[in-house]
């Protein structure tokens, strides 16, 4: 059975001078100039209170490298309890199970909450050939945008078969590995890559391979979460059960030869490609309910619910293959990381960074 959109898909509506259609969501977005500044702290919520509300064609047909659907990619590595892909064994640390699954679906939505509905940020034109998206994980971005773009051939890839088959005719999920070297006969007019963290070794020759099979003019936009969290008010203690976590979250991933906190070197990566008109996008996103504001407060439960999710499949595979440590030791950081998470007198947020860039017209 194919799985489900969470939720009801956004409407397409024409904005900006270029005519570019994108999608609007009812729910609460977070301009850049309202989080870009100090965030106000919930008052109401009493010292030590860890309530939570209710948070709880032709172009299909290439020649290449790309491998076919076989047995072998459906079966399936199982450690610590969750299942971990097949097809490239060992190179990416986070399962692939039902529960990731659902996990990556409620990030979608949250970026959709944080961007105001829209799926990209590149203005990229209204009409496009071909679009390609990196690390689609349960294809949900690449069924909207495919949508949004019926004009377009889309291809999205990924590690994983865990996409649905009721799809898009325009679109085309394939089992690859966008560390190897592309073999596409054809280029691109965009290229999307999000949530990529701590899956590539080395973020140059992808962009110098995202820069080639661009056309000329055409958009790439990377984005993703620091892996870190910040407090402007110093209420994250070093001695936190949180604050283990994520040193040694980073200590970790970079020993695997995958660097996890890549969000804040993005532009960098895109800048040193040669791309140009280069614009980053930075916003807070807290990590729970602590704010007042209203839109930021409703955003924070589902990142809460989120985070609660994620700490486990980020951590297992890099904590016990990297790290040495047992099942046990894993589970009691954990247990103190998720008490952290419900203490709303510390003030955690992270940073989405969103990046986009335009390959130069002559090139």
């Amino acid at each position: 059975m194919p799985r489900a959109h969470p939720g009801n898909r956004p409407d397409a509506a024409e904005i900006g001078s270029g005519g570019e259609t994108r999608p609007q969501f009812s729910g609460p977005s977070l301009p850049p100039e309202a989080i870009a500044e100090h965030i106000s702290v919930d008052s109401n919520y009493g010292e030590g209170s860890t309530d939570r509300d209710d948070a709880d064609s032709a172009f299909f047909d290439r020649e290449s490298s790309t491998a076919s659907l076989t047995e072998s990619i459906f079966n399936y590595q199982y450690e610590n309890g969750r299942r971990y892909h097949a097809f490239r064994a060992g190179a990416y640390p986070l399962p692939n199970d039902e529960a990731e699954q659902d996990r990556m679906d409620m990030q979608h939505h949250i970026y959709l909450l944080i961007f105001g509905g829209n799926l990209y940020q590149a203005p990229i034109p209204q009409q496009i050939e071909r679009a390609l998206d990196i690390g689609c994980g349960t294809g949900l971005w690449a069924i909207d945008f495919a949508d949004m773009h019926p004009e377009a051939s889309v291809i999205a890839t990924d590690l994983s078969s865990i996409q649905p088959s009721w799809i898009p005719p325009n679109l085309r999920f394939e089992i690859d590995d966008a560390e190897e070297d592309w073999s596409y006969s054809y280029k691109f007019d965009y290229i999307h890559i999000r949530s990529m963290a701590g899956s590539i070794a080395n973020w140059p020759k992808l962009m110098r391979q995202a820069y080639d099979f661009l056309k000329p003019g055409g958009w790439i936009e990377l984005t993703d979460f620091e892996t870190w969290a910040h407090t402007d008010d110093n209420t994250l203690p070093e001695t936190s059960a949180y604050h283990e976590f994520q040193v040694k979250l980073n200590e970790a991933a970079i020993k695997f030869g995958k660097e996890m906190n890549v969000a804040p070197k993005l532009r960098g990566f895109v800048k040193d490609a040669g791309f140009v008109n280069v614009v980053e996008d930075a916003r807070k996103v807290p990590l729970s309910p602590w704010p007042q504001d209203p839109r930021l407060k409703e955003l924070a439960m589902y990142m809460n619910l989120q985070m609660m999710e994620s700490i486990e499949p980020y951590s297992l595979a890099l904590f016990s293959r990297v790290l040495k440590w047992d099942k046990e030791r894993i589970n009691t950081l954990l247990d103190g990381v998720r008490r952290d998470l419900k203490n709303l007198n510390y003030h955690m947020y992270s940073i989405v960074h969103c990046v986009y860039a335009q390959k130069p017209l002559e090139s």
